[in-house]
């Protein structure tokens, strides 16, 4: 039996081990407005991070299937990287989870699947073998990545929710998939074929820094209830997809990628239509006038 003479109040404190202190040292701490007041909150929520933990080893997956050169995989990988991508900020906002660490971490996410590993991919698959242009090419394409992700997250809440400005860096990265899995199936190996390869890469990633818009889907109130004859054309969408899924997807996704520009097109040309008839209008009713003060001086 030990004596402890040491007077109250001068108890040592207990030791700390390792695992507390690496705990401590690693919380993620946020300051977060609850009430109108900002408190600090410590710690990340799970399910939707879990989310865009997925997509991102999807998109590391897409990676290493094409550094073996297994690129129907990458390509597969890249899609489900897509669907993952799009449950995490769904699921955050169902569940009011969002942080700043997970917008953080998303865009990062992102910048790995949707911006490095299709690069990697084309570049592993044809672009390698057109020498410096097909590296230009895929660079090209990740620094629109990356430039494209960097302004829309500092655009959130100052832009239009209906539209994206510039392609989305998931479609990019869908069409330079669908690309690979379609005509990977087909055994395209012309150097006519691997020069257009190159440029389709080039242009997505000039795309997605570009400032035509896209329809975003935002409005669409999914919640709501509607027409039976949209099930109708979901379901039949699904059965398309399934015959051939690559080419399917390649031209889903194509077709949204070109819906930028050619919309573009469309409005400047009304544009240029609506001018032209107004200064027609404007002419006739000028003339008009002249010919009225005409009349009257003869008279």
């Amino acid at each position: 039996m030990t004596n402890d003479n040491r007077p109250p109040g001068d108890e040592q404190p207990a030791p700390r081990d390792s695992f507390s202190e690496f705990k401590e040292d690693s919380e993620v701490i946020e300051e977060v407005v609850e009430g109108g007041q900002k408190v600090r909150r410590r710690g990340i929520y799970l399910l939707p991070n879990l989310f865009t933990t997925s997509a991102l080893f999807s998109g590391f997956f897409a990676v290493v299937a094409a550094l073996n050169n297994d690129y129907a995989a990458a390509a597969i990988a890249i899609f489900v990287s897509m669907v993952l991508d799009g449950f995490d900020g769904r699921v955050a906002r169902m569940t009011n989870t969002q942080s700043a660490f997970g917008a953080e971490y998303d865009s990062l996410a992102d910048m790995t699947s949707f911006g490095v590993a299709p690069a990697i991919v084309a570049f592993s698959w044809t672009l390698q073998d057109i020498g410096k242009l097909g590296w230009i090419a895929a660079f090209v394409f990740v620094a629109g990545a990356a430039l494209r992700l960097a302004r829309f997250n500092v655009q959130i809440g100052s832009v239009d929710k209906k539209w994206f400005i510039g392609l989305p860096s998931p479609s990019a990265a869908a069409v330079v998939a669908g690309f690979v899995w379609t005509f990977h199936n087909f055994n395209a190996e012309g150097f006519g074929f691997k020069l257009f390869m190159a440029i389709v890469v080039a242009a997505m990633g000039i795309l997605m820094v570009s400032n035509v818009r896209y329809y975003s889907f935002k409005d669409i109130d999914v919640k709501g209830p509607v027409p039976f004859v949209v099930l109708l054309a979901i379901v039949l969408g699904f059965v398309v997809i399934s015959v051939e899924p690559s080419v399917m997807l390649l031209l889903l996704f194509g077709s949204y990628a070109l819906s930028g520009p050619l919309g573009a097109l469309w409005r400047r040309y009304r544009g240029h239509s609506k001018s032209k008839k107004a200064s027609s209008i404007d002419e006739s009713v000028q003339q008009k006038h002249q010919d009225a003060a005409s009349d009257k001086h003869d008279t």
